[in-house]
């Protein structure tokens, strides 16, 4: 069966670019033009209709532009939360989003989130969805599992084994430094490293990665058409172009709701972030952190909860030794890393 644009990602000319040379197209036709009759032009048809249902004997053939929309329409209904969707798809098992949205509604509200996609200067993103093509099935360990992401860059480097650097916005120098040893000893080890692209220890993580000639993955809690913080615009579009960028959050939601509600979608990032990896590192977290969320997300999915030893000597927190008891590890050196992760 055809994966979900298993090789490809699209871009706001309706062109195709390949995900192992993301800055060339492979073909390309004219831009997403407005519509006022809700109907999906032919270019967006030829670009959405590369993916079948992958667990259907009859190959029903899958519109990742109405899955988008459908999706998008989902989160637009009133207090829709990530529980409130899990649980939707739980009672409906098999279903697509397609299936629980009528289809011109669908139609209208992907028409919709292109069109903000186009505006917003984003020149190329795909899509996965559970049920088709590529999507990363190791995420379904999570408590309430996405149906759908958006990604910019080279979706194969979440095949790749990586593990998640995570911490405080208000890092120290010390914090710092020791996420760039770090991230140095994971990619000698040819791990992937994964963050949140948030201020502090995850800026450090991504830009040392980068530094160094590794591969980053970023996992944010806005979406593709937002930047946060601000500062970080460039590094985020270095990663959506040469790297790898991931987004759980719904476009048009983000944007037509208050950000006092829309803060709520940084925490459930960390609870894919960690589904995504192999194990989650924190190098330096208070006692109030949303790093935290992550910590027990990790716990709870079974994945390797690492946290490092100058947090257990830090007298003003006590969260490590909670974690400890829970399972984490404490880390001395990186060898305690290494000899759990790299275990024959």
């Amino acid at each position: 069966m055809s994966p979900l644009i298993s090789t490809c990602q699209l871009d706001s000319k309706c062109g195709i670019k390949d995900e192992k040379n993301p800055l060339g197209f492979r073909h390309s036709g004219e831009h997403f033009p407005s519509h006022t009759n809700h109907e999906i032009t032919m270019a967006q048809q030829s670009l959405f209709s590369a993916c079948h249902r992958t667990d259907d004997i009859k190959s029903f053939t899958i519109s990742p532009a109405k899955e988008l929309g459908a999706y998008e329409s989902l989160w637009a209904r009133e207090k829709m939360s990530f529980k409130k969707m899990a649980d939707l798809f739980r009672d409906n098992p098999g279903t697509l989003p397609s299936d629980l949205v009528k289809k011109d509604e669908a139609i209208s509200m992907s028409n919709t989130v292109v069109g903000m996609l186009k505006k917003s200067g984003i020149g190329h993103y795909g899509v996965r969805i559970h049920r088709a093509g590529e999507y990363p099935e190791k995420i379904r360990v999570a408590q309430n599992p996405i149906e759908f992401l958006y990604f910019q860059g080279i979706w194969d480097l979440v095949e790749k084994r990586s593990v998640a650097i995570v911490g405080s916005r208000n890092a120290s120098p010390d914090g710092i430094k020791r996420t760039q040893k770090l991230v140095r000893h994971l990619l000698e080890d040819d791990f992937a490293i994964v963050s949140g692209l948030a201020q502090g220890i995850d800026t450090a993580a991504h830009t040392a990665a980068i530094k160094e000639g590794g591969d980053t993955i970023s996992v944010i809690g806005t979406p593709i058409t937002d930047y946060y913080p601000r500062n970080n615009e460039k590094l985020q579009k270095e990663i959506a172009d040469k790297h790898l960028l991931i987004s759980q959050v719904p476009v048009y939601k983000y944007s037509t709701q208050d950000y006092r509600y829309n803060r709520n979608f940084f925490p459930e990032r960390n609870k894919t972030m960690s589904a995504l990896t192999e194990a989650t590192i924190i190098v330096e977290a208070g006692e109030t952190s949303g790093t935290l969320i992550q910590a027990r997300a990790a716990l709870y999915q079974k994945r390797k909860l690492f946290i490092l030893d100058s947090c257990f000597k830090n007298k003003k927190i006590t969260w490590p030794e909670k974690f400890e008891k829970k399972g984490a590890i404490r880390v001395r050196s990186y060898d305690d890393i290494k000899n759990i992760l790299l275990k024959k």
